[in-house]
């Protein structure tokens, strides 16, 4: 251990034994939790919690919720597959298989659009990269809960009705 640039003598103080308890330090804290304690319980208009089923929280508008995919006049999926945004993926959590769309004046399709939510890290790539805005992420839905890690994993049917569910 180097003590340069300390006067001599200085970091290798002995403690007494009252001292080296901590015991006035800890009643410090204990004394600041306490009055923490005392301001909550006869002040509770003023605590930062909030009530949650009953309030909830107000977002901004460019607060990214769960992910939607668009659709077209005709309710096929808006997206063409192009891989663009499970590419720009930092989470690798977008797993798409396209295939040939039966409208001539469509090239492909998603067969399949998989999403999985737990490795998501919602930051808006996957939004900004697509280049025909087939994927979104406006639904403003924030409480993503499920009971089981298979129902975090949402397929192209989910994603195009993501709109009008809640939670899962």
């Amino acid at each position: 251990m180097s003590f340069e640039g300390l006067p001599k003598g200085a970091g290798n103080k002995k403690l007494s034994w009252r001292d080296s308890i901590y015991f006035w330090e800890i009643l410090r804290g204990m004394g600041v939790t306490m009055g923490h304690l005392v301001r909550n319980i006869f002040n509770t208009e003023a605590m930062p919690t909030m009530q949650y089923p009953e309030e909830k929280r107000v977002y901004g508008d460019r607060f990214r919720g769960r992910h939607r995919l668009m659709k077209r006049e005709d309710g096929s999926p808006k997206c063409v597959a192009c891989q663009m945004c499970s590419t720009v993926c930092p989470a690798d959590c977008i797993s798409i298989d396209g295939a040939e769309h039966p409208d001539p004046k469509i090239e492909k399709y998603p067969e399949t659009f998989v999403i999985d939510l737990l490795r998501c890290v919602y930051c808006g790539l996957c939004e900004e990269a697509c280049p025909c805005d087939a994927i979104r992420m406006d639904t403003g839905i924030y409480e993503i809960a499920a009971d089981s890690r298979e129902k975090f994993i949402v397929d192209k049917d989910f994603l195009l009705n993501n709109k009008d569910q809640g939670t899962r």
